[in-house]
């Protein structure tokens, strides 16, 4: 290995001569800054790049264009489908969108990859054999950020689980474990309150397991599962989420090894990659040269993997452990005793690049082979049900009612095929014998099923509605009821 660092260093590495084409968005707040110092690395250990610079982020916004990137910039990452973009920032009010999930969302970036990796005794942590992966989901799920306001007191965002968004992210987890050689995948759900979304999640995640018999397989409910993450890591290998809860734990996680500052971050898709630190943009310390640029530099090396510059990859990984074991810190983590030198953003890059080809003592020196670059995962084809329609919820706005009066408005437009079976205020059964004490708002769902057993056609909803119109009430909004294979696909209300 030390010919091969010899030859990173001086340029003649005969595998990494010939330049792959990046995009690279330097952001804002401090991203310009971590930017310059992650790509001053690079260049020194003579990664192999040529680089598009495209603007994204908040000039973008203001510049009146509400999605925070240009089409030129789009153009850019179409031709090189690769991005390291540092933090933006997106404003706050009017239409804004983030620019991060936009990017995910239309580049197909299904899966988003944080190690999250403890440097005791050389970065503070309570938890000091922490090394955890986690694997977002990372376009379904509330972030689809459809949201509604339907009435005066209500308002909705609809949770989207799909069977082949799952099978592909918990496919990729997989994978990676097998491909990286980690022992335990974990899924974290909440399959035992929403029991068709996290349900489906779950579900997959016990299909596709059973296909690694090799790797262990263990499912908790996200709230026992943060807590145990939080209280005891190392008992975690490789975690996989949906996209809210893995948002949510992948920064838990990261800020647990000792700092937010430290986790870079891979967003995966089957034609695109995006590479990042999990970070803002901290505008407050702008232009200080305080800033960390690990993250960053972390996730750079995650994209070097990734394009198969594995050796590359490896020496400036090794140099950057190497230079926290000497003690040389950024601000974010210094700590007098234990740290030998406080640096600001510039200086800690130098640092790393004068131990470019050396290697840690202490810390576990990291080795990329050539098998891990690229995780490819299938999509099983989705077998098609029977669907058969057997009723409808509608919801309905109307203020200052009593749920048996609503009730009493509503049978006067049963028939013989749909009857009303239930009404529930916020999820929660308020009809027939429901509770005085529950709390209602304007906001009601109520259910109607047929009463003999055939299935109906949607003419016969239509019929319904335009009856519930007649008497004046208020519909917002509709969702029909379906049987696939017999099975009902929709939830029972709290208390039914």
């Amino acid at each position: 290995m030390s010919e091969v660092l010899s030859e990173v260093r001086s340029g003649t590495h005969s595998k990494v001569h010939i330049k792959v084409p990046i995009t690279v968005a330097h952001g804002d707040g401090i991203g310009p800054e971590i930017m310059a110092a992650t790509l001053k690395i690079l260049k020194a250990a003579n990664a192999a790049l040529e680089i598009e610079e495209i603007a994204v982020g908040e000039k973008v916004y203001l510049g009146g264009n509400s999605a925070g990137i240009t089409s030129d910039a789009w153009e850019s990452l179409r031709r090189t489908k690769v991005l390291l973009k540092a933090p933006v920032t997106t404003p706050q009010g009017g239409g804004y969108k983030s620019i991060n999930v936009t990017m995910r969302k239309m580049l197909g970036l299904y899966a988003n990859v944080r190690p999250c990796l403890s440097y005791h005794p050389y970065v503070q942590t309570k938890h000091p054999v922490m090394d955890v992966v986690i694997i977002r989901e990372n376009e379904e799920d509330v972030y689809g950020g459809i949201e509604h306001q339907q009435t005066d007191e209500v308002v909705q965002c609809l949770k989207l689980i799909t069977r082949p968004g799952t099978e592909r992210i918990v496919r990729y987890a997989f994978e990676y474990a097998r491909v990286y050689g980690r022992k335990k995948v974990t899924c974290f759900t909440k399959d035992n309150i929403m029991k068709l979304t996290d349900g489906l999640f779950h579900r997959v995640f016990n299909e596709v397991g059973a296909e690694y018999p090799e790797i262990v397989k263990e499912h908790l409910i996200v709230d026992i599962g943060a807590a145990k993450l939080a209280d005891t890591p190392e008992q975690f290998d490789v975690i996989v989420m949906p996209n809210l809860y893995g948002d949510i734990l992948s920064d838990v996680a990261a800020q647990i090894t000792g700092s937010v500052g430290l986790a870079g971050s891979a967003n995966i898709g089957e034609g695109f990659a995006m590479f990042e630190a999990i970070h803002g943009s901290a505008p407050d310390i702008a232009g200080m040269d305080k800033a960390n640029p690990s993250g960053l530099l972390l996730g750079a090396i995650q994209m070097l993997v990734h394009i198969g510059q594995n050796e590359i990859a490896e020496v400036i990984h090794n140099a950057w452990l190497k230079t926290l074991e000497d003690g040389i810190h950024t601000h974010d983590i210094y700590k007098a005793g234990s740290s030998s030198k406080a640096v600001g953003t510039a200086e800690f890059a130098d640092e790393i690049i004068t131990r470019l080809g050396e290697r840690p003592d202490l810390l576990k020196p990291v080795k990329y082979d050539k098998q891990q670059r690229g995780i490819e995962v299938k999509i099983t084809p989705t077998v098609k049900g029977v669907k058969e329609l057997v009723g409808v919820d509608i919801f309905l706005h109307s203020a200052g009612i009593a749920p048996d009066d609503l009730a009493e408005d509503l049978l006067t437009v049963n028939e013989r095929v749909l009857k009303l079976v239930m009404i529930s205020n916020r999820g929660t059964k308020v009809w027939p014998n429901g509770f005085p004490e529950t709390f209602c708002t304007d906001h009601w769902r109520c259910r109607f099923l047929m009463e003999e057993p055939q299935g109906i056609s949607y003419q016969v909803i239509l019929d319904l509605q335009q009856r519930m119109l007649n008497k004046g009430l208020s519909i917002i909004k509709t969702e029909n009821l379906y049987l696939i294979d017999g099975k009902p696909c929709f939830s029972a209300s709290q208390g039914q």
